[in-house]
């Protein structure tokens, strides 16, 4: 594999056509992040991605990128929407996995002698784990409710405020598609999940405002230093993993019918236009907005949860709700032209810049929040959008730190409990569902967020506006 350096933050691998690569990969990095990025094979899956039919631009790669199924995990791919393709795998299992950062009325000062309380409740408010029922008790009929009006409906029916749907990602709802495009076994698995994280790297954690970067940005968001922030990460729970089952499996026999041949089978894919891809879209549409249903029901806890414990008068007021798993459609520059394409972002955040008509009104001056998560011993991050993402990578950035060890290679040799005493000695109190969730992801699992901020910052990508630090975690 030939990488040559273009700058200091940017790296590309030349088009190989032996290899079947229709452009380049362009990956976003620092030397010391590349060596890393080296170790699994995440780069080659980048170039597998460079060949599919339709693809425009570049195959990109964020500075998280690691290894995923079929597309890598950070990685960003944009085709055609009149002859491209759609691949699930370009998507994910967990459809619309997303984050959602609030901001309360409360300082770190005011919190931390009622920390631990605080956790316990959010733990038993907030139910974790890779089963687990949530709070919201629906029937067939109002999940396929939930699944055409996203986290409208959670609105409408009690969980959450009005002002929340302004301050979401397309405010909370993808439109055209059929929620009968979702299989049955999916909303079977779906349906009395709502309300609840589920496990892996899905957490609830409780932050404190530690930098601001960017003060007109952070005045716009309504924070300020040593603020508490509240940052949920979830996604689609088994509804969104089955119907990337459910569309892989079929994606296989549409290959051969519209004669399409991919390097990695896992790199199954349609036709945009045709029945199988349309199809996939509808479902996929319809697992977006259960997600933001379900990331709204879980933030609707949170403020319960705040509220026992604080008084009724604190209040959480949604900063933005951004998702990293999602194909689509857009309108960019290509070549000059302004062209209509499906933007595959897998583990990837959306980033459009200062006035861009798709952001809030309240952030149309300083451009679309970015909520990146870093892991739950290290901080994270708030950034904006900008205008230089439009022009190099469809408008998107990273989505966290990124894996640096595998699941397995994190829990080899370690003691769950003595990695919470450890946190707690950083004033970081961690409840789990299980042993796993807390030895899965230590910090030490992931790479440095900090250094990988900084790559997608000097890139242009995106702005600095706030670091922030954490005080309690909720994991699965």
């Amino acid at each position: 594999m030939e990488l040559r350096a273009l700058d200091r933050y940017r790296f590309r691998i030349p088009r190989d056509e032996r290899l079947g690569m229709r452009t380049d990969v362009i990956v976003y990095a620092s030397q010391n992040l590349i060596g890393q990025i080296r170790k699994d094979l995440s780069l080659e899956q980048a170039m597998n991605v460079a060949t599919l039919p339709g693809i425009v631009g570049p195959s990109l790669a964020m500075p998280d990128i690691h290894q995923g199924y079929g597309f890598p995990i950070g990685g960003v791919a944009a085709t055609e929407w009149e002859n491209g393709v759609v691949s699930p795998g370009g998507v994910g299992f967990d459809i619309n996995c997303g984050v959602r950062s609030a901001a309360t009325s409360l300082t770190e000062e005011e919190v931390r002698p009622k920390l631990r309380d605080l956790v316990h409740q959010l733990f038993r408010d907030v139910p974790s784990g890779a089963g687990g029922e949530g709070p919201v008790r629906i029937n067939g009929r109002q999940l396929d409710e939930v699944l055409a009006k996203g986290a409208r409906w959670m609105v409408e029916n009690g969980y959450g405020e009005e002002r929340d749907l302004e301050f979401a990602e397309e405010n909370g709802r993808l439109e055209e598609l059929d929620p009968h495009d979702v299989s049955s076994r999916a909303k079977e698995r779906g349906r009395p999940q709502l309300g609840t994280i589920g496990s892996g790297n899905h957490f609830v954690e409780v932050q404190y405002v530690d930098e601001i970067h960017n003060g007109e940005a952070a005045r716009a968001m309504g924070i300020e230093k040593k603020q508490v922030v509240v940052m949920i990460h979830c996604g689609s729970r088994g509804l969104g993993h089955q119907v990337c089952t459910d569309y892989v499996g079929q994606m296989g026999a549409a290959m051969k019918r519209h004669n399409i041949s991919m390097p990695d089978r896992q790199l199954a894919c349609a036709p945009i236009q045709s029945s199988e891809g349309q199809t996939y879209l509808s479902a996929m549409r319809a697992s977006a907005n259960f997600a933001w249903a379900n990331r709204q029901a879980v933030m609707q806890s949170v403020r319960d949860a705040f509220r026992k414990i604080f008084g009724k008068s604190v209040k959480l007021d949604l900063i933005y709700d951004v998702c990293h798993n999602i194909a689509k459609r857009e309108k960019h520059v290509v070549n000059g032209k302004k062209t209509d394409v499906l933007v595959h972002r897998k583990g990837a955040t959306r980033a459009f810049p200062p006035g861009h008509r798709s952001i809030p009104g309240a952030y149309r001056e300083v451009g679309q929040p970015v909520l990146i998560p870093g892991s739950m011993g290290t901080a994270s991050w708030i950034l904006t959008g900008s205008q230089a993402a439009m022009e190099q990578t469809f408008g998107s950035v990273c989505h966290g730190a990124g894996r640096l060890l595998s699941r397995t290679a994190a829990r080899k040799g370690r003691d769950a409990k003595q990695v919470q005493s450890r946190l707690e000695e950083d004033g970081i109190i961690v409840r789990s569902e299980s042993r796993d969730g807390i030895l899965e992801e230590i910090p030490e699992a992931y790479k440095d967020v900090d250094e990988v901020i900084e790559v997608v910052h000097q890139a242009g990508l995106a702005v600095k506006v706030a670091r922030l630090r954490p005080m309690g975690v909720i994991k699965g």
